[in-house]
């Protein structure tokens, strides 16, 4: 009796809610699995989805992005074992999920912190509200792979912004295993797109897309890389959040949520 043969599983990418393949047909391998080699062309795809789901994300309640994120917790939770096998230490899986819930949690709280009725001369209410920027390109950090996936991602997401992430060419197949985990989840399709393969032809093409209005480089090892990408943004003046040494076990703070945020000031007449 014959042997049976593995079954090398193919990890795609993560766009619009569905898993394609590169359309250029590309993939490496890590761990044994083939995971897709994402080409511009990709990338420009997944900014298209992300630019669709804007409307739709930006324009739910705060409570309901707040419940979303919950539920995605909830399904992470539950593949807890699946990052496990996937070389993520559980300590790390367990603090992933207790940071999507402190994000999940500040989704119907910010515009109280952020924003609020300013003081003004004249029969006038003044009232500042945060608003999201729009599309958000993530280079993802590559360790840790996970807290630092989720680090990045959540905070962009939850106040309205829609993302598309470059993850790790070192360590994606816990970013592709969270697609998994968003695609099972309430989130609508968009929301999140999720490109694995080479940071240097991924992250140049985000950078110059006419279409982001933000680009987070938290990834970003290289300086000459970095300094690229942040020519290419300049072109259509993208928010730009410089590459920086992060401590992912401390309190985030407030700062990856506010530096994503646009402050919309409306005059209102008082009545008599």
């Amino acid at each position: 009796m014959s042997e049976r043969v593995a079954v090398r599983k193919t990890y795609k990418l993560f766009i619009g809610g569905k898993f394609p393949r590169s359309e250029s047909g590309r993939s490496y391998l890590v761990q044994s699995s083939n995971v897709s080699l994402a080409s511009r062309k990709d990338a420009r795809d997944a900014v298209v989805a992300a630019r669709a789901a804007v409307k739709g994300w930006a324009g739910a309640t705060a409570y309901n992005r707040g419940q979303i994120l919950y539920r995605v917790a909830e399904m992470l939770e539950g593949r807890r074992e699946q990052f496990v096998a996937l070389g993520v230490p559980g300590d790390e899986v367990d603090a992933a999920v207790d940071r999507w819930v402190w994000y999940a949690g500040w989704a119907d709280k910010l515009a109280q912190v952020y924003g609020g009725a300013n003081p003004v001369a004249g029969p006038y209410f003044n009232i500042s509200a945060p608003e999201p920027t729009g599309v958000v390109a993530v280079v993802a950090p590559e360790r840790p792979a996970l807290l630092g996936l989720v680090s990045v991602i959540a905070p962009a997401i939850v106040t309205g912004n829609t993302v598309v992430v470059a993850a790790s060419p070192s360590e994606p197949l816990a970013a592709v295993t969270l697609a998994e985990v968003l695609a099972t989840s309430d989130l609508p399709g968009g929301v999140v797109n999720i490109l694995t393969g080479a940071i240097t032809e991924t992250a140049p093409a985000l950078a110059a897309h006419m279409d982001v209005n933000a680009i987070d480089l938290t990834g970003v090892t290289d300086a000459s890389l970095a300094t690229e990408l942040e020519v290419k943004a300049a072109e259509n003046l993208k928010r730009v959040l410089r590459p920086a040494e992060a401590d992912w076990s401390a309190d985030p703070g407030l700062t990856r949520m506010t530096a994503l945020l646009e402050t919309k000031t409306v005059w209102h007449p008082k009545g008599v």
